[in-house]
């Protein structure tokens, strides 16, 4: 008898599972049957983090058996595009399996227009810390140690130099794919219900708090430049929110790194990279303004750097494109359509 009941129980329990089941998968699951935005950002962040990590450690443990003594500083040149690789790979089934896009979505459509962008993104940087460099020169906060100065004394400035420049190129490119290429198009399909343009805005403040954050452990940190990272972070956002493209802030955060740190040998957000740079300087000046050991991405030197570099940005993108709009940030069809509404 006992076991009769149990029996005929058993569809009601199933339904009543099913039930649990159907309220429970809105909670991570939208209406186009992918994850949730945030989930989608939390996935991708952890195959971002712990992907390369993992891979650098065994590449790192390979190279440091084959490779002879006194050619460790090489290590990086083999290690980052190892590191890219691993990340662009992470991003390429994120995109795919998770987020159900197109790669390209994130910021990678290649054509005349990309490649300009990169190239202007990369003078821009350029000429920005070359700003920087000068005004704290003139007003005598800096003065030159050396020139073509590097820790590395068997190996030719030129040779040196290509260490920083690949890491630099990966620092950027993984950089950008995460906090800009997903974070920003994952947050602001996340938000669609407030309209596009408030969307987008608020997922790129958001990004931009979040690119802060990734550098609170950096050496010399202070709420103070971990606040002007935040800034830094809108400011190479920019040219994601108005192209939809990754070429102008790759260029951009890829020139910026390279020539504060390896070109005038500035610290580079608090680190200072291979200890190889055009110029070896002496620091004078007041840190409120030259952002002192963190470098000038806490002084308001840098501060100012990127407010003239924001109009630059927005100033190229208005004679390339013809306009300043977000409306070439490509979020999905569906959240397209409920835009429209």
């Amino acid at each position: 008898m006992s076991h009769s009941i149990a029996h005929q129980a058993r569809p009601g329990h199933k339904r009543s599972e099913d039930g649990v089941l159907r309220k429970l998968r809105p909670l991570f699951w939208n209406q186009e049957g992918r994850l949730r935005a945030g989930y989608r950002v939390i996935v991708f962040f952890l195959l971002w983090g712990y992907g390369p990590a993992l891979v650098h450690g065994v590449v790192d443990r390979i190279l440091s058996l084959v490779m002879a003594p006194g050619g460790q500083w090489s290590f990086g040149i083999w290690l980052d595009p190892v590191r890219l690789a691993v990340v662009v790979g992470a991003g390429w089934l994120t995109a795919h399996y998770i987020d159900r896009r197109p790669f390209s979505d994130y910021g990678f459509q290649f054509n005349r227009d990309w490649w300009l962008d990169l190239v202007f993104g990369m003078v821009l940087g350029a000429a920005l810390m070359t700003a920087i460099f000068l005004v704290e020169w003139a007003a005598g906060w800096v003065a030159v140690d050396s020139v073509f100065y590097s820790n590395e004394s068997s190996v030719p400035f030129g040779q040196a130099l290509m260490a920083p420049m690949v890491l630099f190129i990966v620092v950027a490119v993984a950089e950008e794919l995460l906090t800009r290429g997903n974070h920003i198009v994952n947050f602001a399909e996340g938000l669609h219900s407030w309209g596009h343009l408030p969307a987008v805005f608020a997922a790129w403040l958001l990004s931009s708090v979040i690119f802060g954050l990734l550098h609170i452990y950096n050496p010399h940190t202070t709420w103070v430049s971990t606040a002007n990272l935040v800034l830094t972070g809108f400011f190479f956002g920019l040219g994601f929110v108005l192209t939809g493209q990754l070429a102008l802030p790759i260029g951009l955060h890829f020139s910026w790194n390279l020539v504060q740190g390896n070109v005038f040998g500035f610290p580079v957000s608090g680190k200072v990279f291979y200890a190889t740079s055009l110029v070896r300087l002496e620091q004078r000046g007041p840190e409120l303004w030259t952002g002192g050991p963190f470098g000038p991405e806490a002084g308001l030197l840098g501060i100012l750097a990127i407010m003239v570099g924001m109009l630059f940005t927005a100033g190229w993108v208005r004679w390339r494109y013809g306009d300043l709009s977000v409306g070439r940030v490509r979020l999905s069809h569906c959240e397209n359509r409920l835009q429209g509404r």
